[in-house]
């Protein structure tokens, strides 16, 4: 958990927090470090006096005023009701949620406002996403600055007023985040792509640990670590998640399918008489080569297209101070790393630090540290 550094913004408070888990808590972490009054409501009396501890906010009460904004920040399968509760009890709140199904929300939210005989209050709803997390939950999570950087997907419906919309992009925007428009569909289509299913590959990849024997486990490196991270997070919020957008899921997934027959099939034939056949080999080829084309496609640093950085690979002793003074010492000779992954081999008392910097300075990098006693391994170019 981090609190920012108090820091001024447009949003008015009081602003209620429905729902303290990671997000929410979040959201309020950071409100409150700029000085704005965030009220807090969970159904669970333990996650909100939780969050309430670690300085996200303090619980609603007869006593408090009205709120000027909702954040409605439950898993999507009772967000929509959520939303509901807040337009009909809060005549002049504006209203928004962060869950990241979208298009199942908006039509639980229509349905429900009519049912309260107050449909006009919908226009004072924009729903919202913001594309941050991590693989623990809860408000012990929790972390101001887990917007700072990160796209945070608007979508409003076609009777969202615009001091809606300009409110919850204010929101966004005071968070740290960047704010863009997308209508539910598109939104639900492109989550499914870069989020909800490579949750789901990770766990199906994780899966298959689960009764692995311990000497193959023993092999494990960052590979294995980078593509089962996310496998951690939390079963029953994804469960949601993944149930609400079932539909753009599956056509990734059918998708996928398809080109894992593709690969099942050359690779059976060499499993059978151990040899790649006629246009077998190819095919593998063209698997790797269109991994090559997408990866090179995911934006790069500060969301730009991806740079080429060389890769310097350096030692680190497992005691403690070891890579800050290796940090330290990169920003002495003026070098900035752009970015970072750490490994570690079972039974070593070393890190292979991977360490991607500007390829004018690499060598420069490497001499330098050696001269300080440092172990260099390699270097290599890399696209990031």
């Amino acid at each position: 958990m981090s609190v920012s550094t108090p820091h001024p913004v447009a949003t008015r408070g009081p602003v209620l927090i429905v729902g303290t888990g990671l997000l929410g808590a979040s959201i309020g972490l950071a409100l409150g470090a700029a000085g704005v009054e965030v009220l807090l409501r969970d159904a669970s009396p333990t996650a909100q006096r939780l969050a309430e501890d670690i300085g996200a906010g303090r619980e609603v009460d007869d006593d408090s005023g009205d709120p000027r904004l909702v954040v409605v920040a439950t898993p999507p399968d009772v967000a929509g009701r959520c939303v509901v509760d807040a337009l009909v009890a809060y005549d002049n709140a504006v209203v928004t949620d962060v869950a990241s199904v979208k298009s199942e929300v908006a039509a639980d939210i229509m349905r429900g406002s009519k049912e309260s005989g107050k449909p006009d209050v919908a226009s004072r709803y924009v729903g919202s996403h913001p594309m941050a997390g991590r693989e623990r939950s809860g408000a012990g999570a929790a972390d101001a600055d887990l917007f700072i950087g990160r796209p945070w997907v608007v979508v409003a419906h076609e009777g969202s007023s615009d001091q809606a919309v300009l409110a919850v992009r204010t929101l966004a925007t005071d968070l740290g985040a960047v704010p863009l428009e997308l209508d539910a569909q598109t939104h639900d289509e492109s989550v499914a792509l870069v989020s909800h299913v490579p949750q789901l590959m990770s766990s199906l990849l994780a899966a298959r640990l689960a009764e692995a024997p311990s000497s193959a486990l023993s092999l494990a490196g960052q590979g294995l670590r980078d593509t089962t991270r996310i496998a951690a997070s939390d079963p029953r919020l994804w469960t949601a998640i993944l149930t609400g957008n079932a539909g753009p899921i599956v056509d990734v997934l059918e998708a996928l399918h398809s080109d894992l027959e593709d690969l099942l099939a050359p690779l059976r034939i060499a499993a059978q008489d151990g040899s790649l056949r006629g246009g077998s080999v190819g095919a593998i080829n063209r698997v790797m080569e269109s991994g090559n084309r997408g990866v090179a496609r995911i934006p790069g640093k500060h969301g730009g297209a991806p740079e080429r950085f060389a890769e310097v690979e350096v030692l680190v002793p497992d005691t403690p101070g070891e890579l800050g003074r290796l940090f330290t010492e990169l920003g002495e000779i003026n070098v900035n790393i752009e970015d970072l992954t750490l490994d570690h081999s079972a039974g070593q008392a070393v890190g292979l630090a991977r360490l991607m910097v500007d390829p004018a300075r690499a060598r420069d990098a490497e001499i330098e540290l050696e001269a300080r006693g440092w172990r260099i391994v390699a270097h290599t170019t890399s696209e990031h």
